[in-house]
């Protein structure tokens, strides 16, 4: 029998898999304070379970831990890095600072089979999925970077399932993930604080917001199925359509409205036509805009509209009364957009 990792499972797999080695439920609270909240790494550390207890659990499980291999760290303040995984594999994670919080963009996938154009992620192609270990790990790997004394998520305020992979293509693993992220015992984010973004696979949209609540983010990137199959080709199977009547589907508030991703490019989605066409679009959705000037990298054949051509386009949506955010870009020094760490170290 082949032992559990105990970064990963619920509070519910893990009182079946205690109950598998005739342990009480209640050590599984004990164990998950231990895990997420001290974020240790060793079950011997676990003081409060007893001697005989703890070896039963190493017997029958362990604590995983991914490894870092490289962290690079932008003028800006950004900090990307590259994780190996057992198999060998790497996936990135990167950590933005901001203002008022530190948001942690983290990965659901070794790689990607959405095949977006302006994505390196993709253009490598796809490994594997990520386990829920795994994903949840590299939010307690960085978070021991950040502060090894602390307890839970050490400075992060925000999540974001946005690195690399297509979240909803790994639905299952990121629904126990985002569980594990929220438990009170634990790493104790907020709803509110956690944000999923997906290129649109509509049946996932529809199920996450019947499984559990977390802000949705679609990536967006144009407002015409022409343009938005060409950049993204999930727009093939599942048009704007149908991605607007998923989305309408979702549980958002006036507070906590659903964020549409527009990833501007100099001369191809960034015209007053183009923003025309975005208000026609999400006008009459409980929505807001989060407009991305494209960061750009010698790989990708895309660029960066100029200053102007961006503030026009802000206004235009502002002037039709679209709630709009403009994202400053990050890490460009350091090429923090996805995938290309990883590229640059050959992965």
């Amino acid at each position: 029998m082949s032992r559990l990792n105990l970064k990963g499972v619920t509070r519910q797999e893990l009182v079946e898999h205690l109950a598998g080695i005739g342990k009480e439920r209640y050590r599984a609270d004990q164990i998950i304070r231990w895990l997420y909240l001290q974020r240790v790494a060793d079950i011997d550390k676990m003081s409060n379970l007893s001697r005989i207890c703890r070896e039963h659990l190493k017997v029958s499980s362990f604590i995983g831990r991914i490894r870092l291999v490289k962290e690079q760290v932008s003028q800006d303040g950004t900090r990307k890095f590259l994780f190996a995984l057992d198999d060998g594999q790497t996936i990135e994670t990167v950590l933005i600072a901001e203002k008022s919080r530190l948001t942690l963009c983290v990965s659901t996938q070794v790689g990607c089979r959405m095949g977006c154009r302006f994505c390196l992620t993709g253009r490598g192609g796809f490994e594997r999925q990520l386990s829920a270990a795994e994903i949840v790990d590299q939010v307690i790997q960085v978070a021991d970077i950040l502060d090894p004394e602390s307890q839970a998520r050490g400075e992060i305020s925000n999540i974001v399932l946005m690195g690399m992979g297509e979240p909803l293509d790994n639905f299952d693993e990121v629904v126990k993930a985002l569980e594990i992220f929220m438990y009170d015992d634990g790493m104790q984010f907020s709803h509110r604080r956690l944000t999923l973004s997906t290129c649109g696979l509509v049946p996932g949209i529809i199920e996450l917001g019947k499984r559990i609540y977390v802000s949705l983010a679609i990536s967006l990137n144009a407002a015409d199925d022409a343009l938005r199959s060409e950049l993204m080709p999930v727009n093939r199977r599942y048009n704007l359509a149908q991605l607007l009547a998923a989305c309408r589907t979702y549980p958002a508030t006036n507070q906590r409205r659903i964020t549409f991703e527009y990833i501007m490019f100099a001369g191809v989605n960034d015209s007053l036509e183009d923003a025309g066409r975005l208000v026609e679009l999400v006008g009459d959705l409980s929505a807001k805009i989060n407009l991305i000037p494209f960061n750009e990298h010698p790989e990708l054949p895309f660029k960066r509209p100029e200053h102007q051509r961006i503030v026009d386009f802000v206004d235009y949506l502002q002037d039709h009364n679209l709630t709009v955010m403009t994202r400053r870009s990050k890490g460009c020094d350091i090429s923090a957009a996805c995938g290309q760490l990883r590229s640059a170290a050959g992965n």
